[in-house]
């Protein structure tokens, strides 16, 4: 539900704050909040006017009828309060069935007044508008207010005015508060509107001569309108209901939700509970409990929550620990069970999220032995099969008991296994994935008796007059050569629609372009089977519409933010019959608003919060039918007899296998969608398909509540309820395999013959995640992970290098190297990018990337320009130093030896030599090194053989010193040698494939970019060089 109450402090703050209204509203902001840990003294110092006034205080816990329970303190003044609290304040209070703590006190003001001052104020919102409720009569003993107030809808996109407020609403009020309550409840309906309140309850609202006073409050507001009000709200906590706590891992998981684009719940209802659930979807997660609750278990049911929407491996880890890590607190003398349930998925990879759920379980398997924890896995789904798989092999391998089944058993059937109400059934053996799709081959006798024994059926009689009025809407939505128009970059529900179009032996694809107001237009490759076909993508609606005007299906893929503005446009255009809205968490008002708009245009709307529908043998919408191989196992290639609406879209999945066992299949089938105020209800579709001569049985999957009429006088629709509601043999209920057994041998029904589909190939990236092909590689990498929850640098996660504080020069070490170097290591790596980050602009390196710069030429071109003049006589010494000390010290060459050699073979000695340092006019930055290497390193012996080398060399001439190039390349190889992570071939392999030289490349760098920033901050321009400093050599003139 996203209508959740807040605390009465709460919406107060928010009427104290943005009410406009000319009443006087008194006593603003004026009230004190008191728990347990309250310092007095601070509060009366936050509070002074807690001594000078009288007071009330009552608990703020979502408490209804406080002042009956005795929970309301009177007319009391500061002391008085503290003795009224100290037998309430943490102390466990009965209300009504809920046990719970007073925990959080409010106190306010205490307002004298009589009683015909007190009103009674409500404004609630249902689908039709929002109605206001106002009684002249308010307070404690106000009583039924549905049948005495006064009522008054604002209709959705209706204004409210003083009028209606004053001849409908205020008929019973005196006359001389008449204007001020008016003023008042216009203002009030505003803030309600603004806010996204869906309930605000004001009880008593006092008014005196000119004063308003706002007393007890009770309100819910919208929480998916979070984006639309953040700036207003700000930061607003949800309170649990009273009796039930709020524990740290519900907010837990609520925060994984909120960073997520998965959907992650959890509620703790009974942490002592023996039945414990995991399971995949918010409708199977009502089916479960339901059922649960019905077989006796609800004192045991400990949980409640659901996870959806496709969560990574880490997010299924990180909630199944959770939940594993609850139930294993405390043992049960009876021990435990763990459902881990689910309807066949529609899009979720059921392997990729059991990954996460097997590693918890792994992790605690200890515990969940000694507490004696029974598993009971049930889930349908793409590539269940190998999910099925790896959950009875943990079994196996831990020695917990894990009972697995899959699509041949009921959904709800592992609840009466793990409750002790009928026996564990034998596992059936898991069907492995071939390169083919598979097909349902399970034989129907056997599995249409399991299907029907935990569910409830009623039944209505089609064709019979239901007193619903319902807006004058197309019969049929889709047909063979129904066309859409796709919003949103969703290539893979894309692709699953052309590949049922294809199974279903269409002529066309049902999808003819897309909309994607991010990019430019341009055209999206797909597969028509074997075919790769281009379908255009737009920019704008508007050019889609126009250039495709036989399309009248819209499927939004449109995020909540941006959902209602893209609906809206979308039914602008009169082509456009059908629309489907996958997002979830559209705010209600704004869904009531495209919901009027779309009765008034005669559009049906699917969802919000939907996977959408199905017509086998028509269409499809998105993701609904899940994976081509369950389009075929559920036979959904071509139709059948039998129609169906739910909510639920991973139940609806579910439908579509029980029907396709129980019968020759469905006809079309409808998910409306999980909100409160769904663009199309139950009965919009049951209406469309009385109306269709094809379906000869309708299933509706939800509460009866929602039927307009006694539902069992009716009995040719089947209603599929909760498990165990009732006895169906007492309430002379039938099954559906009856029912169609019965329709026929009637002849009502004519099974439709069975046809093999086209073969559609498999796409690759879903063979390989199946694990049915392999191919090599296009790249190989050992340094860096991204994959996963947390970046990994050589096997270090990222937040473990952070913890360890290995600062640059400890990522270089395993980037670069794939060690963890020793601190001095680390170091020294940080001093040579320091020492070697920039030499003044005179540099060719730096010379370049100023010209460059000064050309306005861009940052990266800029530092590319001075980064390709690095080589053997600038920069590029590293490498060669080390290369050529190392290979004359390993050869056992003396350093007078090595030196002649070179000299002899006409080669310079790399790394030796400066043009401006001497030995009489030393480089401190090789001094620097110098002091720390000798003090840190285990051993220097290259680098004492290049000292003793410099001797030499500066003997014949000052300036030929081991320059700062040299010093690097021969010290990092002592360290590559001697600092206990490389054997002698990994060191010198480094040095051999260039590793040195990318430390004065790095190190550089930063100078590079340093100039760059440098002569655009000083706005230099275009550089030319002087003639006066070029030397112009040009060949004489030759005559004849």
């Amino acid at each position: 539900m996203s209508a959740k109450a807040i605390s009465e402090q709460t919406g107060k703050e928010f009427l104290y704050k943005y009410i406009c209204t000319t009443a006087v509203v008194q006593n603003r902001f004026r009230y004190a909040n008191v728990t347990a840990a309250t310092d007095w003294g601070q509060l009366v110092q936050d509070h002074p006017w807690l001594l000078t006034e009288r007071l009330v205080v009552k608990p703020d816990q979502l408490i209804k009828r406080r002042g009956k329970l005795g929970l309301v303190g009177v007319d009391l003044d500061l002391q008085g309060v503290k003795e009224w609290l100290k037998p309430r304040l943490m102390k466990e209070t009965l209300v009504g069935k809920a046990k719970g703590f007073l925990k959080n006190f409010l106190i306010e003001p205490f307002v004298p007044h009589k009683q015909e001052e007190e009103f009674y104020v409500c404004i609630y919102a249902a689908r039709e508008g929002d109605y206001l409720l106002f009684h002249h009569e308010g307070g404690v003993d106000v009583g039924d207010v549905d049948s005495k107030a006064q009522k008054l809808l604002v209709g959705v996109n209706e204004k409210l005015h003083p009028d209606p407020i004053r001849q409908k609403l205020l008929s019973h009020a005196p006359a001389a508060k008449k204007d001020m309550l008016s003023s008042f409840l216009m203002g009030l309906f505003n803030l309600y509107e603004d806010l996204y309140f869906t309930y605000l309850e004001i009880n008593p609202l006092v008014v005196s001569q000119d004063e308003v006073y706002v007393l007890d409050m009770a309100a819910k507001i919208d929480a998916t309108a979070d984006y639309l009000c953040k700036a207003k709200w700000g930061d607003v906590e949800f309170p649990p209901p009273f009796g039930r706590e709020a524990y740290p891992e519900e907010a837990y998981i609520a925060d994984l939700d909120a960073k997520s684009g998965a959907s992650l719940k959890l509620t703790l209802l009974n942490p002592h509970g023996r039945i414990w659930t995991m399971v995949a979807g918010g409708g199977a997660s009502v089916v479960y409990s339901d059922t649960i609750c019905d077989l006796g278990g609800v004192n045991d049911l400990a949980n409640y929550g659901e996870y959806s929407g496709a969560p990574s491996e880490q997010q299924t880890y990180d909630y199944a620990k959770t939940i594993l890590s609850l139930m294993t607190r405390e043992k049960h003398p009876d021990g435990k069970v763990l459902i881990i349930g689910g309807s066949i998925a529609n899009f979720t990879n059921v392997a990729a999220t059991f990954k996460g759920i097997v590693r918890a379980i792994r992790d605690y398997q200890v515990p969940l032995k000694e507490h004696e924890v029974t598993i009971f896995v049930r889930r349908g789904g793409p590539n269940y099969q190998e999910g099925l798989r790896v959950m009875g092999e943990v079994g196996k391998t831990t020695g917990i008991p894990i009972h697995v089944f899959g699509t041949e058993t009921h959904m709800t059937a592992i609840v009466g296994m793990a409750l002790g109400h009928r026996p564990i059934a034998s596992e059936p053996r898991v069907a492995v994935h071939t390169a083919n799709f598979l097909l349902n081959t399970s034989g129907s006798t056997s599995v249409r008796a399991c299907m029907c024994t935990s569910l409830e059926y009623s039944f209505f009689k089609k064709g019979c007059f239901f007193p619903y009025v319902s807006t004058a809407k197309a019969t049929t939505l889709f047909n063979r050569h129904t066309k859409a128009i796709v919003w949103g970059m969703q290539t893979r529900a894309v692709q699953g629609m052309l590949d049922f179009d294809y199974v279903c032996s269409r002529n066309e694809p049902s999808v003819t372009a897309m909309v994607y107001p991010f990019t430019g237009d341009h055209k999206q490759k797909f597969y028509w089977g074997h075919k790769e076909i281009l379908l255009p993508v737009y920019k704008n609606m508007s050019d889609a519409m126009k250039k495709h005007p036989e399309v009248d299906v819209l499927i939004s893929f449109a995020s909540l933010r941006s959902a209602y503005d893209s609906t809206m446009e979308t039914l602008q255009y009169a082509q456009i019959r059908t629309i489907a809205i996958i997002a979830e968490g559209i705010p209600e008002a704004l869904t009531r608003k495209i919901i009027k708009t779309a009765d008034e245009k005669g559009v049906t709307i699917i969802g919000p919060a939907t996977v959408g529908g199905i017509k086998p043998g028509c269409f499809k919408i998105g993701n609904t039918g899940g994976m081509l191989d369950n389009i075929l196992a559920s036979k959904l290639y071509r139709p059948g007899s039998v129609a169906y609406v739910s909510r639920s879209g991973g139940m609806s999945n579910e439908l579509n296998n029980i029907i396709s066992r129980t019968t020759d299949g469905v006809y079309e089938g409808v998910a409306i969608g999980g909100d409160r105020y769904p663009g199309s209800v139950f009965m919009d579709h049951v209406l469309r398909y009385q109306d269709t001569p094809a379906v000869k049985m309708i299933v509706l999957l939800g509460e009866s509540s929602v039927l307009p009429l006694d539902w069992h006088l009716l009995p040719q629709v089947v209603a599929l309820r909760k498990a165990g509601s009732v006895n169906l043999s007492c309430a002379g209920v039938l099954v559906p395999v009856s029912v169609y057994d019965d329709l026929v041998n009637r002849g009502v029904i004519l099974p439709a013959k069975e046809v093999p589909p086209p073969a559609v190939p498999m796409d690759y990236s879903w063979a390989r995640e199946l694990g049915l092909i392999r191919k090599p590689a296009s790249f190989m990498t050992s340094i860096c992970d991204e994959r996963g929850q947390e970046l990994i640098y050589a096997g270090m996660p990222i937040t473990e290098v952070f913890k360890s504080e290995l600062g640059l020069g400890g990522t270089l070490g395993l980037l670069w190297f794939q060690r963890r170097l020793p601190r001095y290591a680390c170091q020294f790596i940080e001093m040579c990018l320091m020492v070697t980050a920039d030499h003044g602009p005179a540099v060719s390196g730096a010379h370049n990337t100023i010209v460059c710069a000064r050309a306005g030429k861009d940052l990266i071109s800029s530092l590319t320009s001075g980064l390709l003049t690095i080589g053997d006589r600038f920069g590029g010494a590293l490498d060669a130093a080390a290369k050529q000390f190392s290979s004359a010290f390993d050869s056992g060459l003396l350093p007078m030896e090595f030196v002649n050699k070179m000299k002899k073979d006409g080669k310079l000695i790399m790394g030796i030599g400066h043009r401006v340092k001497s030995i009489n006019n030393p480089d401190m930055r090789v001094q620097i090194l110098k002091e720390f290497v000798t003090q840190h390193f285990p051993s220097t012996q290259l680098l004492d053989y290049a000292l003793d080398v410099e001797k030499i060399t500066t003997s014949k001439k000052p300036n030929l010193i081991l320059n700062v190039d040299g010093f690097i390349g021969v010290a990092f190889v002592d360290l590559l040698r001697v600092c206990g992570g490389f054997t002698r071939d990994e060191a010198d392999e480094f040095v051999e494939i260039g590793a040195l030289n990318g430390i004065f490349v790095l190190g550089r760098s930063m100078g590079f970019i340093g100039h760059y920033l440098d002569q655009k901050r000083l706005k230099q321009g275009l550089y030319r060089h002087p003639w006066d400093d070029i030397s112009y050599v040009l060949p004489e003139h030759m005559s004849m």
